[in-house]
């Protein structure tokens, strides 16, 4: 697939590292020199510099037989407009921009067709905030995933001493939950991935990733830790339009309620025209985060939890840590870096997010080959897992009629479970991946992917023959 970027900022460059691997001719456009060169030294992609609004731009790198525009600039206008020259120029069929301005999502129709004739859109605070709202709801939770509108849930927990099955081996969780359905699907142990069995026993530290039934996620996390109070107080700081659409989603007309939040951000202006926005029982507060005084007027020895969020990483991590110390019960704090997240492991911090890392969950569904409905970047982009329809019967497909133990799956790579409708039920049913189930037609399969350099595998897998269309 030839794709081209338009933009090498963080979101371009993290998406051309992720897809650069798999089999796919990138080519990446930016007007800065130096970004570009960078890229080209580091990563097997061509990269041209210009200002991708302009057709010779576009041209030089290679629109007339793009197959993909990802247009991931921090500016929404030169996405738009590159989507529609994508379009208008050079017939490209797949156009993706990144858009920011949330205004424009009362405007469908200027982003369709008939407007920017944007084929999809990705959201990257929609995104962020999203994966903020269910570490709220699971604050044990490391990362929490949705698959097949949430009937299906995929997610990491640090297993903590004294959990019924920390010392135990992982076959002992259908033993203490015997009608829950549930899989571990994967651990890592200081960072490595372990080669799961049965008789895997789990230890005290471990990074546990597992899936089960959405009403069940508590029952399986409290088998590897304790369970934590609801969350009820938050302190949000560092971006306060980001932190304002949060608590609308938090204690708006369809949220939960019942949160008492706290906005912090030290710019006045931005404050007071935001002040109209603000939703019930959320106070906006002039302030840095990384200003104690303040923190501590804030009473934050009562918080059960403060996001930094800033544009920042350094001030969320500092932000974080002094929150941290005063008193806080559990922080978060966004950092797009890689090595500082590592660096955060078994520090103060309780977990790390990424802007980044959840915009990229929102590409890579679009870019993914074959039927998939959601991929989503786990461990900061070590590893993914994918909702895929199985396509087709025993004769042209690989997988549709063969039992999942007689699969030929790629090294590591794990069906955790499918997701399957049924006449006789009224809601899809999770099967819980066993090796004698046998995938059908039309399955949603849920596949946990341990490394990029397997996708192709994966992908090439779930095709179906050129005969079943």
């Amino acid at each position: 697939m030839h794709i081209l970027i338009i933009g090498a900022g963080r979101i371009g460059r993290s998406v051309a590292e992720n897809l650069v691997n798999e089999s796919n001719d990138i080519t990446v456009v930016d007007q800065d020199a130096a970004r570009v060169s960078a890229l080209e030294t580091r990563l097997d992609l061509r990269g041209v510099t210009g200002n991708a609004l302009s057709p010779s731009v576009l041209e030089s790198a290679g629109a007339n037989d793009a197959d993909m525009v990802l247009a991931v600039t921090a500016n929404d206008e030169t996405n738009l407009s590159v989507c529609l020259l994508a379009s208008q120029l050079y017939n490209v069929p797949t156009r993706i921009a990144r858009v920011r301005n949330q205004e424009l999502r009362q405007y469908p129709r200027l982003l369709a067709e008939e407007g920017f004739q944007v084929t999809s859109t990705i959201w990257p605070e929609q995104a962020l905030n999203e994966s903020l709202l269910r570490l709220i709801e699971f604050p044990e939770a490391l990362q929490i995933i949705d698959f097949a509108e949430g009937k299906a849930v995929l997610f990491c927990v640090r297993a903590v001493a004294g959990s019924p099955l920390v010392g135990r081996p992982v076959s002992d969780l259908s033993v203490h939950l015997p009608r829950v359905p549930a899989r571990i699907v994967s651990v890592f142990r200081r960072n490595r991935r372990l080669d799961l069995s049965a008789d895997t026993v789990i230890e005290s530290g471990d990074e546990v990733i597992a899936l089960s039934s959405g009403r069940d996620v508590r029952r399986v996390i409290s088998e590897l830790r304790q369970h934590e109070e609801r969350i009820r107080r938050i302190m949000i700081a560092g971006n306060a339009r980001l932190a304002v659409q949060l608590a609308s989603l938090l204690n708006g007309p369809e949220g939960r309620g019942g949160y008492t939040i706290t906005v912090l951000d030290e710019n006045a202006g931005l404050c007071t025209s935001l002040a109209a926005s603000v939703p019930k029982d959320t106070d906006l507060v002039t302030a840095s985060l990384t200003d104690e005084e303040a923190l501590t007027e804030l009473c934050i020895d009562r918080c059960d939890l403060f996001i930094s969020l800033s544009a920042h990483d350094e001030s969320n991590i500092m932000g974080a840590l002094l929150a941290k110390k005063l008193g806080a019960r559990r922080v978060i704090a966004l950092t797009d870096s890689d090595t500082f997240s590592a660096l955060m492991q078994g520090t103060q911090i309780d977990v790390t997010v990424s802007s980044t890392q959840a915009t990229i969950g929102e590409l890579l569904r679009h870019v993914r080959r074959g039927d998939v409905l959601a991929a989503h970047s786990l461990r900061r982009g070590v590893a993914e897992a994918l909702e895929i329809v199985a396509h087709g019967n025993q004769r042209n497909s690989k997988v549709v009629g063969k039992r999942i133990g007689s699969i030929d799956l790629p090294e590591g790579v794990e069906i955790a479970a499918l997701v399957r409708e049924t006449e006789d039920i009224d809601e899809p049913e999770v099967l819980i991946a066993r090796n004698d189930i046998v995938v059908e037609p039309e399955d949603r399969v849920i596949v946990f992917v341990p490394s990029k350099r397997v996708i192709a595998q994966v992908e090439k897998l779930f095709t179906v023959d050129v005969g079943f269309f």
